[in-house]
């Protein structure tokens, strides 16, 4: 009870002498750790800049790139259709590189790396059709027909699906879904 006692009182001319400086310190300190947060947050990239830094990280052609929260994740072949890389693209711009493979099969990749428009090509002729943002770039060969598929958030909230021809970079498909990403239907 002694003990208890001088500490109490310990605290209290702590308070009172030191009460205004520790509190003006204090807010001081949230102050600048504030503006440190808000100037730690960088401008989100966008689908094309985030395929120029993947490519300067590892040359060769873009398969896919996906928007997932802040980070983009984007696959890219080799050029001679061998190397395949995931890598990881943060909001600010730096790369980080997921995995590495040299063992791939370069015929399997032979449409793709021989493909006249590329992934950055299609995306700016799926946005030329329906502006806004490019979310989810995607080569796609499964059904023998081969078209890169363009996801792109338009700016009312709706998500277009574009087929662009690897030939001729024309959207040849177009549709939109009228339900966005927002809508929490993915979120269980």
């Amino acid at each position: 009870m002694k003990r208890t006692r001088y500490v109490s009182a310990a605290t209290a001319v702590v308070l009172m002498t030191g009460g205004p400086v520790a509190v003006a310190t204090a807010a001081a300190a949230d102050t600048t750790r504030t503006a440190a947060a808000t100037a730690a947050v960088p401008a989100q990239v966008t689908a094309q800049e985030a395929a120029a830094a993947a490519l300067k990280h590892y040359p060769g052609v873009v398969e896919s790139l996906d928007l997932d929260g802040a980070v983009w994740h984007v696959d890219v072949i080799s050029k001679d259709g061998k190397g395949h890389a995931e890598l990881e693209v943060s909001a600010s711009g730096a790369v980080t590189q997921q995995n590495r493979d040299n063992n791939e099969n370069a015929a399997e990749n032979k449409a793709l790396t021989g493909a006249k428009v590329s992934a950055e090509q299609a995306m700016k002729a799926a946005l030329a059709a329906h502006p806004g943002q490019v979310t989810t770039v995607e080569w796609d060969d499964d059904d023998g027909t081969a078209s890169w598929h363009v996801e792109v958030k338009g700016k009312d909230g709706k998500t277009w699906d574009a087929q662009v021809d690897p030939t001729t970079g024309k959207v040849t498909q177009s549709d939109s879904d009228s339900d966005s990403d927002d809508d929490g239907d993915d979120n269980n």
